[in-house]
């Protein structure tokens, strides 16, 4: 009996180490711990010496491997951290294949780039084992908005973010004034580093530079509502899209050629595959040459030159936003007019209609605005990287369509009409329309909601995120119309948490929870289906 007992020990010792997996766990960086240009900082003098004797250069892989990034990887459960490498930028780990594969955690391992087992075989599926590719390395589904939040919130785009769609592979085009800062400070830094900059040109002056405009920032502020991004400040509404930049406003004078040059950028767009432009312009109420101007019948959707080149855009597949206007009861600009663009008013933090934002007529074709978001006090980041707050449905409508690129990536087999159609249903005032707010204010959340349940009604279509989870889970619902029990059951089967799910309660809070593994059970009229559920 002894013998057989040893046995099974050394036997369950073998299956234990065989558990047991190396693996390689690179970094994105290392941190700016460290400065090439100071060696003596991490180099002996005496290696310096050497260095310079034979003409080998300090480079980034002189310097260690960042301590917070060993440190907290040691804290991982089940993790053993063996050795590291600064030349690979790298440490030799050793645990389970799940406990290795749990580090390629955006969230709460921001710093780890990807993972490579010693056991090749287990590195057959990128996705479990790459986190991202380059242009998604700064990638997270959770953000600390800071002054952006509301702005954000108000139309439920940090819910999109929160489900994972944050722009990633959508293209947009900025048509606007000078982009001054962009390529230089550091609210773009993340954007840059991403590639996030497909492309510029300026219509104007006929070269690729948009930066050298100092006195016009009006493209810098634009885009920062989309792309701008401050770690713990400010996060844009479309933060991991990527960006064509285009200077299509002449700032020496209101001239109808500024619509040729719209047009002449947004065929540009159209060739170059974009999926959204955003125009924070528009024309025609203040030309210099009054001879020149439009009459308030001629906002009819379908007269102005920019708007005869959107309607054209938008039979091409494109997606237009443009802000309605800064003229009150003046009424809308060009091509705002337009029922094929999406024409977006302006609110205060509240909600409230802004005073200054330009009121729709019965000589639209269509309701104008379509929807509002914060144009008023709305946050961007400016030219010398201090965030502050502007005026404008300039800038609502950049809001706006950020979170409207999330959208479109969340359900990119809809048509640029169909999406149009979800925003405005979606809108708080959608039965009862007026000429200031349009149809009101969008939930995106909501939306995506809808187009999914015009999908299916399947359970299994059910997304919960984040999971791992602290504090509060989300759940992504196939069917905006119906109410879902969840009910979660620790691992001995008790339940600990009982609610009812559904679009506009989406949300389940588990703070109270020990840590550990539960079951979400969710139950529609139809079916149930149990998720796997991990409170950290």
């Amino acid at each position: 009996m002894k013998n057989v007992l040893l046995c099974c020990i050394l036997i369950g010792i073998r299956l234990s180490l065989f558990a047991q997996q190396d693996a390689w766990v690179y970094f994105k960086d290392k941190g700016n711990t460290y400065n090439i240009n100071t060696p003596t900082n991490f180099l002996s003098q005496k290696a310096i010496d050497r260095k310079a004797q034979h003409g080998v250069a300090i480079d980034e892989r002189d310097i260690p491997v960042n301590e917070s990034y060993i440190s907290t990887l040691k804290g991982a459960v089940g993790i053993t951290v063996m050795a590291k490498s600064k030349w690979f930028n790298a440490v030799h780990v050793r645990g389970s294949q799940t406990d290795i594969t749990n580090l390629v955690d955006a969230v709460n391992y921001p710093f780890v780039d990807y993972v490579d087992f010693a056991d090749k075989n287990l590195n057959s599926s990128k996705v479990t084992v790459q986190k991202t590719k380059k242009k998604e390395a700064y990638l997270a589904t959770t953000f600390n908005y800071g002054s952006a939040a509301n702005q954000a919130t108000m139309i439920h785009a940090n819910e999109l973010h929160l489900a994972n769609f944050t722009g990633t592979g959508m293209t947009v085009a900025v048509m606007d004034a000078g982009f001054p800062g962009v390529n230089t400070i550091g609210g773009f830094q993340r954007l840059r580093d991403a590639s996030g900059i497909i492309d510029t040109y300026d219509f104007v002056d006929r070269e690729i530079d948009v930066y050298n405009n100092t006195t016009d920032k009006h493209g810098t502020w634009v885009l920062s509502t989309m792309a701008g991004y401050i770690e713990n400040q400010f996060v844009g509404t479309a933060p991991d899209a990527s960006y064509y930049l285009f200077i299509t406003e002449d700032g020496s004078g209101e001239n109808p050629v500024e619509e040729s040059y719209w047009v002449e950028a947004a065929e540009r767009a159209d060739s170059l595959g974009v999926d959204v432009i955003n125009t924070s312009l528009g024309y025609g109420a203040f030309y210099t040459n009054l001879n020149y101007r439009y009459s308030a019948a001629e906002y009819d959707g379908q007269t102005t030159y920019i708007t005869k080149g959107a309607n054209i855009a938008f039979e091409k597949g494109l997606l237009l936003i443009n802000s309605v206007g800064n003229e009150g009861e003046n009424g809308v600009n060009a091509p705002a007019d337009s029922p094929y663009v999406l024409s977006i008013g302006a609110v205060d933090a509240s909600g409230t209609y802004a005073s200054f934002s330009s009121v729709g007529s019965p000589v639209q074709p269509s309701r104008k605005p379509d929807v509002v978001a914060q144009g008023q006090a709305s946050y961007v980041i400016d030219v010398s990287n201090a965030i502050g707050t502007i005026n404008g449905t300039s800038f609502s409508s950049p809001i706006l369509a950020g979170g409207i690129t999330c959208l479109w990536q969340a359900l990119p087999n809809k048509t640029n009409a169909e999406i149009m159609k979800l925003v405005r249903e979606s809108a708080s005032q959608y039965n009862t329309p007026d000429y200031e707010l349009g149809y009101g204010i969008p939930d995106l959340y909501a939306s995506l909601n809808q187009g999914l349940s015009v999908q299916s009604n399947r359970l299994d279509l059910i997304k919960v995120f984040p999971n791992p989870t602290r504090n509060t889970l989300y759940l992504q619902l196939p069917n905006a119309q119906i109410s879902y029990l969840a009910s979660i059951y620790d691992v001995l089967g008790k339940q600990v948490n009982n609610t009812k799910i559904s679009s506009h309660q989406n949300k389940i809070e588990l703070a109270s929870l020990a840590k550990g593994l539960y079951v979400l059970r969710l139950k529609s009229p139809e079916n149930t289906v149990s998720i796997k559920l991990i409170k950290q």
